[in-house]
């Protein structure tokens, strides 16, 4: 393939404007050739037909002659020429073979300024996605697998333990494979809400609505959980920021993660704060909350599906790390952004709806 494309170009560009050349110049000169012998003939009363017989054999073999030089000279320089701006194609041919068949760590090294070094850059840059997308595929089977596990196993310890007589059927007993029951239950919820919010952008209700109502509809549902831990909630909502355009009941979502999420991960006798502000890109409402400091390389991640800051937590305290990651999902689908920052006066959480 790579010869066929090589000689294609070289045959293509070269041939027909030599050949085109060499015709012209050989009409010209034939032309030239006979006025002016025509011209002699009539001045000087000279035969002509030698002279100008042997004129033109001797010009038609130098140009014959220059035109294989300048012919053999331009194939050599262009096919050199061609290999080297063709090399980065076949490199690019060379790494999407082996991406096609899983191997996504290849990437075409070839610096460049030009057109084919944009493509380059272009390739690499989807290469390095493929190669995350993957990665992330990964550990979410990993992640769905290890989330399963544990809820199984216990089950299937206390069913076995109930068919043996080893565990006596209390009240107490159901009770707890209830609750495991319901963590299954939980997490299959979570992953409907994943797979709906990746496909929000194409079901999307638009519709003008008051974004401090919906704030306040979800805070009223978790106030019992905040007076519970003794959190404190602080509210900055600027008047001109309330009005927006989005989905009703998804954006309620995304905000319901948010505010459980601030809920979670405040320490008992906190404080959770929560302010809106338009800017000239939009409105951004931001979820902050005091507690432990998110480490700087997990800001990142945080979200990403099933990622989780603090790797040793259990599912009960801090659910299957699929929160943020529909969030991401929701505001994106409005067009909007989501971000995190964390240090020592806390964590703040925040999304941004165009205006």
């Amino acid at each position: 393939m790579r010869q066929r494309l090589l000689w294609k170009l070289l045959i293509g560009h070269i041939v027909p404007v030599f050949a085109v050349t060499a015709l012209v110049v050989w009409h010209a000169i034939n032309r030239s050739a006979a006025q002016y012998y025509t011209v002699l003939t009539g001045h000087y009363r000279i035969a002509p037909d030698d002279a100008h017989r042997m004129f033109l054999s001797a010009i038609h073999r130098d140009l014959l002659v220059g035109t294989l030089i300048a012919l053999a000279l331009t194939l050599l320089l262009t096919y050199l020429l061609t290999r080297w701006v063709l090399r980065p194609l076949f490199q690019i041919a060379a790494v999407t073979r082996k991406v096609a068949v899983g191997n996504y760590s290849e990437r075409v090294n070839v610096v460049s300024r030009y057109e084919v070094g944009q493509l380059v850059d272009a390739f690499n840059d989807m290469a390095d996605n493929l190669e995350k997308i993957e990665r992330l595929r990964k550990n979410m089977v990993a992640d769905i697998a290890h989330e399963l596990r544990t809820p199984l196993t216990n089950l299937r310890g206390y069913l076995e333990g109930l068919s043996d007589s080893v565990i006596p059927p209390s009240r107490d007993t159901f009770r707890m494979l209830e609750q495991e029951v319901l963590r299954l239950v939980h997490l299959v919820e979570d992953l409907q809400q994943l797979a709906r919010a990746d496909a929000a952008k194409a079901f999307l209700d638009l519709q003008e609505l008051s974004l401090h109502e919906l704030l306040g509809q979800i805070m009223d549902l978790y106030r019992p959980n905040f007076q519970e831990k003794d959190i404190a909630v602080e509210w900055h909502l600027e008047p001109d920021s309330d009005t927006i355009t989005a989905d009703r009941d998804k954006l309620l979502q995304a905000i319901r993660n948010l505010i459980d999420n601030a809920w979670k991960y405040t320490p008992r006798g906190g404080t959770v704060s929560i302010s809106t502000m338009r800017s000239a890109e939009g409105v951004r409402t931001v979820f902050a909350n005091t507690g432990a400091v998110i480490a700087e390389d997990d800001i990142p991640f945080l979200f990403e599906r099933f990622f989780r800051a603090d790797r040793s937590r259990s599912r009960d305290a801090g659910g299957a790390g699929i929160g943020l990651s529909i969030v991401k999902e929701l505001i994106e689908a409005h067009g909007g952004t989501v971000g995190a920052e964390s240090d020592t006066s806390g964590t703040r959480v925040w999304f941004m709806l165009p205006a």
